[in-house]
């Protein structure tokens, strides 16, 4: 199914751009991989006792794998509240760069910044990635709603998966939920490879994952950081070089 055309009478109101957005859910594999994922998230929840509205809250107010699972956790192993919200903020700064560079794609010279809030609360990498792939497809000053769409529909379908995953947790073994989880940074790497278009993009992309093993041995809990800033570092340096002598 795909957008209708940008001059199409079907963006003419917020509300269909918001069922547009609701309907592309069915658009992208990554679906189907938060949903397998948030099963995990969900038996995950189960098995250290929290309450299943708890982690349903947990993925409302969240809304990231990673950091949910850092929640669940620090705070089943004993961990305070104060340091488990550290854990999770530093965790969740890696979720700065994607709000900055899909924000701009959806404001007009008219968009207030409270119109914004919401959208910057559903930017996880799922809608990063997807936002650059449907937006283009999108009119600018319909773009807002589509977004709103896209991610109530992506938050729903998670809030589902928590819910048969808390469930299901007695039948899931310990490696099959490793394995659930795991599924979630290798979609975002595949997804990432498939957007790259730039060659600053594949720059970046291989230079993180050739740096990563390098950064790892340093044993800091940094190298993911470390080798994507390093990576990102030298892959803007290219771009800004292939401008320069372009």
């Amino acid at each position: 199914m795909a957008l209708p055309p940008l001059d199409s009478p079907q963006w003419q109101s917020p509300w269909r751009a918001f069922a547009w957005g609701l309907r592309s859910i069915t658009q992208t594999i990554l679906t189907i991989v938060l949903f397998v994922t948030y099963l995990g998230i969900g038996a995950l929840a189960h098995d250290t006792h929290f309450s299943l509205l708890w982690a349903l809250c947990s993925t409302l107010f969240v809304w990231a794998g990673p950091a949910q699972i850092i929640l669940i956790t620090t705070l089943g192993s004993g961990a305070t509240i104060i340091q488990s919200a550290i854990a999770v903020t530093v965790s969740a700064i890696r979720l700065f760069p994607m709000v900055v560079s899909v924000l701009p794609l959806m404001r007009t010279p008219t968009t207030k910044r409270r119109e914004l809030v919401f959208a910057a609360h559903l930017t996880a990498v799922t809608l990063w990635v997807e936002c650059h792939r449907f937006l283009p497809q999108v009119p600018r000053e319909r773009r807002i709603a589509f977004v709103h769409g896209l991610g109530c529909g992506l938050v729903s379908v998670c809030l589902t998966a928590n819910t048969v995953g808390y469930f299901l947790a007695a039948n899931l073994t310990q490696t099959l939920g490793a394995a659930i989880l795991l599924l979630t940074p290798l979609s975002f790497l595949f997804s990432t490879a498939r957007n790259s278009r730039e060659v600053a993009d594949v720059v970046a992309l291989t230079l993180g994952i050739l740096l990563y093993p390098l950064a790892a041995k340093m044993n800091s809990g940094l190298d993911i950081l470390v080798s994507g800033v390093v990576a990102g570092t030298i892959a803007y340096g290219v771009h800004w070089w292939r401008e320069v002598h372009a």
